[in-house]
């Protein structure tokens, strides 16, 4: 259990209240829900009881809240006791990463940042993640947050902190799209692609492993739109103009997440592996190196 789980679990417990909660930690409501099912689930137990009307913590969830606050109390002396003596460092380190990598990856990572190495500025770059490898590899930035590509250059480092599944969504609202979807399901027959109109990222490493799919499967979809960017695929299908493909780290960032629904496609796209990515022998070596720990400690590698 990671360390973002246990502040997400106690400040819901303070809360009481999944909006609320979600402001404090940059997420969704859906997606706090989502994080305390998992953590349940890991459990064993019930937590939190809750219906439309209010969120009640149980026996067990006031153990585990106890237990939570211990735990995060030693990590924080824990961390004030190794990095006590560390060098000070200063300077300001250039990082591109998507929107949602901001707050779904990189807002762990700057909490370790801000403790050990208050004096290292980041300026941050948002955009299309499909571009990220390009720009670290031009040399436009120090650090960017993005998938593994298929083929990585000599010249650059990755390291991984997370994989995230890709998954198919379908709009709730109704829709061509989703009418097309409750009548195949209904008839128990296959997914019809090349009538559904589908959203596709305009470049990159997804848009790469999706058309390999369909190859694969000998479809050819229907596009209805090609855009830049990840979020924009979740926002058009919410909107019931079609359906898309996204990680499924985007969608659970996502304050759209409740007006899509995944679709169970088999066989499934291979997982994306979400990490950090620079070029070797920068000039910012030792910058980056601190932000490659603090990233470290952030996901619990080793």
């Amino acid at each position: 259990m990671q360390q973002k789980d246990l502040e997400l679990f106690i400040t819901l417990c303070e809360t009481l209240h999944f909006a609320r909660a979600g402001d404090l930690m940059h997420m969704s409501p859906s997606a706090v829900s989502r994080h305390l099912q998992r953590i349940e689930q890991e459990l064993g137990v019930v937590l939190l009881e809750r219906d439309n009307r209010r969120v009640l913590l149980t026996r067990e969830g006031a153990i585990f809240k106890r237990h939570a606050e211990q735990m995060l109390s030693g990590w924080q002396a824990l961390h004030s006791e190794l990095y006590s003596d560390v060098v000070s460092l200063s300077g300001e380190i250039s990082l591109y990463c998507s929107v949602t990598a901001a707050y779904s990856v990189l807002v762990n990572i700057m909490e370790h940042m801000r403790r050990r190495y208050p004096d290292i500025e980041l300026n941050l770059h948002t955009g299309d993640e499909a571009v990220a490898i390009e720009r670290v590899a031009a040399g436009k930035e120090d650090i960017v947050i993005a998938a593994h590509p298929e083929q990585l250059s000599q010249r650059l480092n990755f390291l991984t902190l997370t994989h995230s599944p890709l998954v198919f969504i379908q709009p709730v609202v109704s829709c061509q799209s989703e009418a097309l979807l409750a009548e195949a399901q209904a008839a128990g027959s296959a997914i019809p692609w090349r009538r559904l109109p589908f959203i596709l990222q305009e470049a990159g490493l997804a848009r790469r492993q999706l058309e390999k799919w369909f190859d694969q499967q000998g479809v050819e979809p229907m596009i209805y739109a090609q855009v830049s960017g990840h979020e924009a695929i979740v926002s058009m299908v919410a909107l019931g103009l079609g359906v898309g493909m996204v990680p499924e780290l985007v969608l659970q960032s996502s304050p759209l997440a409740d007006r899509v629904r995944v679709i169970d496609v088999q066989p499934p796209l291979r997982p994306y592996a979400v990490g950090l990515c620079s070029l070797k022998g920068q000039e910012r070596r030792d910058l980056i190196r601190a932000f490659w720990d603090c990233a470290k400690s952030a996901y619990a590698i080793s």
